[in-house]
């Protein structure tokens, strides 16, 4: 479903930030993705939502060869995938319910049945009924969980989200990661990126290390440090 093959990511001035990086994630997988500051995770991501493209090697989404995909093709591949960045990106003179429906607006989704995919997202995450207020005025947990519907609204087969508890008081870390697991429990392939493998242990799910851009481990969470 996903595929790295020997991925390497060069920026200008020389600094790389993956190195020869492969693995492949199969299809409903939860998997953890570790490492310190800038090891290269939220690249690797990026190149998987062709945000960015590799200096070499080919990355692969559900079969396609995303590494040269032209620029108009980009928006029907993600239609697949649900991104959720360490920067929310929610318009504060939107409502929540405007923010989540804006990626079936970009997509020309008939009016009523994207209506009724924002209700039901926003009842997934736990804001059902909470459509109309603006972003502002919600505790930093309810920002991460309207960026979280957003990125589910299409209904993805593939949920990314790079650092989604980052900057979250336990009890909310705790609460958006019990909703990525409960995500895959639904059959949706899950990649999170995080610095606190340990919220996800008790799904024992697939980690993957990243070491100064190179994938230095792989395995069960369980079964290794967390």
């Amino acid at each position: 479903m996903i595929v790295f093959e020997q991925v390497v990511k060069r920026y200008d001035g020389g600094y790389t930030a993956l190195a020869g990086v492969s693995f492949e994630i199969r299809h409903g997988e939860l998997v953890v993705l570790s490492g310190h500051s800038g090891a290269g995770k939220s690249t690797l991501m990026k190149l998987m939502a062709v945000i960015e493209r590799p200096t070499s090697g080919t990355v692969r989404i559900n079969g396609q060869d995303v590494s040269h995909l032209p620029r108009r093709a980009i928006p029907y591949l993600r239609r697949n995938l649900g991104l959720v960045l360490q920067d929310s990106g929610l318009l504060f003179d939107r409502s929540v319910y405007d923010n989540v429906m804006l990626p079936l607006v970009i997509t020309g989704h008939p009016p009523r049945d994207a209506a009724i995919r924002v209700g039901a997202a926003l009842e997934r995450v736990g804001l059902a009924g909470r459509g109309r207020e603006r972003p502002a005025g919600l505790s930093g947990g309810e920002q991460q969980r309207v960026a979280i519907a957003r990125a589910i609204v299409n209904r993805p087969s593939i949920l990314i989200a790079d650092e989604p508890t980052a900057h979250l008081d336990p009890d909310y870390a705790h609460e958006i990661a019990n909703l990525f697991r409960s995500f895959n429990e639904a059959g949706v392939t899950v990649l999170v990126s995080t610095h606190d493998a340990s919220l996800f242990a008790a799904s024992r799910p697939r980690r993957l290390v990243l070491a100064k851009g190179a994938l230095v481990e792989d395995g069960v969470l369980a079964e290794v440090a967390a």
